[in-house]
């Protein structure tokens, strides 16, 4: 997937408004003039289906707060109102199934002024819906705009700039226009090239005072589910997630001080979803992240300022893959806005050093977490400790590492120098049965994850377990409280995560609370 990414000089000075959620709102523009719809219709269709199935379903701070749905056809038509993502996946479910329904290609003219309409509609919309809850706390300050199209994206880019520029852009915080390519369909070989860039590249163009990230994609399932699932990501800029301390230089390691320290400044980024947040109850009782807990980190919700303070340097192949455990964060240097751009710069050079030097000479990093606060003197802190891994990418992988009192004893047999050819032969024949693969790719399994999360979510209340009579509700109760009632939800049903089972690839690595709509704007939006 190519990209590039078009950024405003006054998004420097952005004000430093304080907000409770981070995540911006989302309206979706899709532009079904295509010439390639029929094909577009149903892998975009099931590419969001898939990616707001697990944005239900994950526990926590919702991730998409709130999701409004525009189609283009001959004007611009709302499908979707702004809708509070979370609890309302059955309505959700109701506005795909819409978008599947479209006439397919042929039916509508290109061209004309639908999308730009569109965005100044949705604009219009969320400034109406945050006006109606403010009074209640409203969580969300801003929005960003996603536009899918098959127009030339530079078109597209030039139609914004000329019919938005006396339009109210406070609220909007980037609009992506995203070109749909039509392509035959793709083997799973060839899917990792039409994922979306990690990092698109970009120059300094002052359009609108806002992002402008201008993409191309390929019109797949996986392309466009990863595009979405970029909708999970934390998009809170308010703070760095991790300070990571280097003994300053200049000094031997015997006689440096130890309050001499190099800083840089990190964000953690998640590698992948904890399966953990998945497997509970619908109705959130869920273990969730403990974030005092000294032997883990959290990427999401990223509350807490985690310092690790390097201890040791580790040859690469000196640690053994099963003494790692947890989850693996990325992390990046900071796109914190608050930090001055000259500290940002230098900042940045200096991660990217790191990353070469430790590439240069095959090292691992051993951190140990600092604590949070500072402690009375008769408390006890646990330390906990975290290896830090370069890759051939401007990222580092961190990992938590065993320590003593974690560790248990284990006996390693060691391999007999010969074996018995009646043994040795069926082996060898049943490896030589396998097909090898060079590398390990996820996309190339499915679990019936979505089908089950789908299930869960539209699950009709008819369809949950009868209750015991001896446990229903007494006839003279009144109706509301039955109402109430909530049915138990199995856990989920999950195979070992990934991460459990230690693979090579995590170290040897190649690369809002629901609340109903105010009644104000439902009458608003009839």
């Amino acid at each position: 997937m190519n990209s590039r990414k078009l950024l405003s000089e006054t998004r420097r000075t952005f004000p430093a408004t304080k907000v409770h959620c981070q995540q911006p709102s989302r309206i979706l523009i899709v532009d079904v003039t295509s010439p390639s719809w029929t094909n577009t219709c149903s892998v975009l269709s099931e590419a969001l289906e898939n990616t707001l199935c697990l944005a239900c379903s994950l526990t926590g701070p919702c991730r998409v707060p709130l999701l409004s749905l525009y189609v283009v056809q001959n004007q611009q038509e709302c499908l979707l109102p702004f809708t509070q993502v979370r609890e309302n996946f059955a309505r959700i479910q109701a506005c795909v199934s819409e978008l599947r329904s479209l006439p397919r290609e042929g039916c509508f003219p290109q061209g004309g002024n639908g999308v730009v309409q569109a965005v100044q509609d949705g604009l219009q919309q969320f400034k109406q819906y945050s006006r109606h809850t403010a009074g209640g706390g409203s969580t969300n300050s801003s929005v960003e705009i996603t536009i899918l199209t098959s127009q030339s994206s530079k078109e597209m880019v030039n139609q914004l700039e000329k019919k938005l520029r006396d339009v109210d852009l406070v609220s909007l915080r980037r609009i992506q226009v995203i070109e749909v390519l039509k392509r035959d369909f793709l083997e799973p070989e060839d899917v990792e090239q039409c994922m979306p860039a990690e990092e698109p590249s970009s120059s300094d163009i002052a359009i609108l005072g806002m992002d402008i990230d201008v993409q191309t994609i390929e019109d797949n399932v996986i392309s466009l589910e990863m595009l979405f699932k970029t909708w999970l990501h934390d998009y809170g800029t308010e703070r760095e997630h991790l300070h990571l301390l280097l003994p300053s230089g200049g000094f031997s390691h015997a006689t440096a001080p130890k309050t001499t320290l190099m800083c840089l400044k990190c964000d953690l980024q998640e590698r992948l979803l904890d399966p953990a947040l998945l497997s509970g109850a619908v109705d959130g009782t869920v273990r969730a992240v403990d974030l005092n807990s000294p032997c883990q980190m959290a990427a999401w919700p990223a509350t807490v300022l985690y310092k690790l303070r390097v201890v040791k340097a580790l040859k690469y192949e000196g640690v053994c893959e099963s003494v790692l455990y947890g989850l693996p964060f990325i992390i990046k240097p900071t796109s914190c806005w608050q930090l001055d751009w000259d500290e940002l710069e230098i900042n940045q050079h200096s991660f990217h050093a790191l990353c070469h030097s430790l590439l240069k000479r095959k090292w691992m990093l051993l951190a140990k977490r600092e604590p949070q606060n500072t402690s009375p003197n008769w408390n006890i802190v646990v330390h906990s400790y975290y290896v830090i891994v370069p890759s051939d990418s401007a990222t580092l992988l961190v990992k938590a590492v065993a320590i003593r009192e974690l560790l248990l004893p284990s006996t390693f047999t060691p391999l007999l120098a010969e074996h018995h050819e009646s043994v040795h032969g069926p082996i060898e024949s049943a490896l030589n049965s396998l097909e090898v693969e060079v590398a390990y790719n996820p996309l190339h399994l499915k679990s019936n994850l979505y089908k089950y999360l789908k299930g869960m979510l539209y699950k009709p209340l008819h369809r949950q377990q009868a209750q015991p009579r001896d446990q229903r509700p007494e006839r003279h109760q009144p109706k509301q409280h039955q109402s109430r009632a909530k049915a138990m939800v199995a856990p989920l049903p999950m195979a070992a995560s990934p991460v459990q089972a230690f693979r090579p690839a995590a170290v040897r690595r190649d690369s809002c609370e629901h609340s109903l709509l105010p009644k104000e704007y439902d009458e608003f939006l009839q």
